[in-house]
């Protein structure tokens, strides 16, 4: 007992992994451990949408509606970075789980240069494409420059935001969710410093809010990096600068030969890990990029109500986050606690731990979205002062307060799928649902109700897949992975 109540965390996840019995008190202790920094970082980034939304706000509407056009479109680039993390943050989840963190460190350092090389691929595409993609989207000329500007500084900045994604995945999927939580509530702060220089003291506008938010993930992804190889008891890594070198060009020489090979070779444990990885991640590629695709036809069906719908919709967006964040943070829990469950041969375990984190979830996001109920108003209100678009962002935020606790049963369902490797099905859900219930019924509303048309068929949409989610996990499908199976 002093061991536990000197480091309860560490104690009880030594109990999952080793197979001793776990009482439900600790069970829900140990997911509250692990969620409140995730909660806690969920928050912070919730917060620097804030800001950077307010700070931005007070330029006008025009420059808010210019980075609203495009917000859908570099949330595709960015959910491509969640992707690539997942394909190996869960194998590193698994194999802490069953204590080998030799095999999790040998997955965190293919994975990290795995996902930098394609991230740069995706900086190349991003800013190929962020001159006509405001005109694609059906802004405005008012708007068209400084739209396309930001696009093309998010799209430069992709790297580095995938290495801290990354590195973010990778502590969490070991258990360790306080320094992530730390880095980026730290981030949040230069966040706001160096948007603050770049906006307003230097006078760049737009473009300073994409260059402030960028450095501030330069800072959060470089101390990420450095404290998992120096510092991380589960990843760490004994390499010296030299040796680093000396592999990054070997792989430059040969790329993509050595990921090619493993890829095809029946009996290498290196083929194994990118295999593992590439059926994780593919089904979320496809997801990111038909689901997020959905963000963008919601964008082209909003643009034409006009400057105020598309601020007031990109605002109101931003101000639902304060709502769903618990859910976020507890979906970071629900794959580590599901993975390393999993991991250590526990399925039963892994069930009760979904059970815990869906329902504390969801039941979070409720008491949150009676907030933004009541205050919806005055939560616009801090980030517009037009009055039209503050009018018209609560009533969206109103509407879709009603799904929020299925919106929560939704998000860490998902997670927990994504911690036992189970990633098709619940793409499936997410892409089935995104196309045919939200932008079905959004051609519908739209004409009828104007941008309040778009937030009931949102809320429609949630409170469905909540329900499916639900019922998902209720099965043993879920558990029935490639990469679960190949543990036995």
């Amino acid at each position: 007992m002093a061991k536990e109540s000197k480091n309860s965390k560490e104690f009880l996840l030594e109990q999952l992994r080793s197979g001793r019995d776990m009482s439900p008190g600790q069970q829900l202790k140990l997911t509250f451990l692990l969620a409140v920094p995730a909660i806690l970082a969920q928050l912070s980034m919730c917060l620097m949408s804030y800001i950077d939304a307010a700070m931005v706000g007070r330029l006008g509407s025009a420059q808010a509606a210019a980075i609203g056009l495009v917000s859908s479109s570099a949330w595709i680039l960015g959910s491509f970075c969640y992707a690539n993390s997942s394909g190996f943050s869960v194998q590193i989840a698994h194999r802490c789980g069953a204590g080998d963190f030799d095999g999790a460190r040998r997955i965190f350092r293919h994975g990290l240069l795995t996902i930098f090389g394609l991230s740069l691929v995706l900086a190349l595409a991003g800013f190929i494409i962020g001159g006509p993609l405001p005109r694609w989207l059906g802004g405005t000329s008012e708007i068209l420059a400084e739209a396309s500007a930001y696009f093309k500084i998010y799209a430069l900045f992709l790297p580095v935001f995938q290495v801290g994604i990354f590195g973010e995945a990778a502590l969490i999927a070991s258990g360790n969710m306080k320094v992530p939580s730390i880095t980026s509530i730290a981030m949040c702060v230069l966040d706001v410093l160096f948007n603050y220089l770049f906006i307003f003291k230097l006078g760049l506008g737009v473009k300073g809010a994409a260059i402030g938010t960028g450095l501030a993930e330069l800072s959060a992804g470089v101390f990420m990096l450095f404290y998992i190889l120096r510092h991380s008891r589960e990843l760490h890594q004994q390499v010296h600068l030299s040796s680093l070198a000396r592999l990054i060009r070997g792989i430059g020489r040969r790329a993509p030969t050595p990921i090619a090979n493993a890829l095809t070779s029946p009996d290498s444990e290196n083929g194994t890990i990118f295999r593992n990885a590439f059926n994780i991640s593919w089904p979320l590629w496809l997801q990111n990029l038909v689901t997020r695709g959905a963000y963008i036809a919601a964008t082209v069906i909003v643009a034409p109500l006009g400057t105020v719908a598309i601020a007031a919709n990109s605002f109101a967006i931003t101000a639902e986050g304060f709502c769903y964040l618990p859910g976020y943070g507890m979906q970071d829990a629900a794959t580590t606690l599901v993975g390393q469950s999993l991991g250590a041969r526990r399925k039963d375990l892994a069930r009760r731990f979904a059970r815990i984190t869906i329902l504390s979830g969801a039941s979070l996001m409720l008491g949150l979205a009676v907030l933004m109920w009541v205050f919806a108003p005055q939560i616009m209100g801090l980030l517009s002062t037009d009055p039209a678009v503050i009018s018209l962002g609560a009533k969206c935020l109103r509407i879709e307060a009603w799904a929020e606790f299925l919106f929560g049963v939704s998000i860490v369902g998902y997670g927990c799928c994504v911690g036992a490797g189970d990633t098709l099905m619940p793409s499936a859900i997410n892409l089935m649902s995104m196309w045919v219930i939200r932008i079905g019924l959004a051609l519908l509303l739209i004409p009828r109700f104007g941008l309040e048309g778009y937030w009931y068929a949102m809320a429609t949409e949630l409170c469905i897949k909540g329900i499916i989610f639900a019922l998902r996990i209720r099965g043993e499908k879920w558990m029935r992975t490639k990469l679960v199976e190949s543990q036995k």
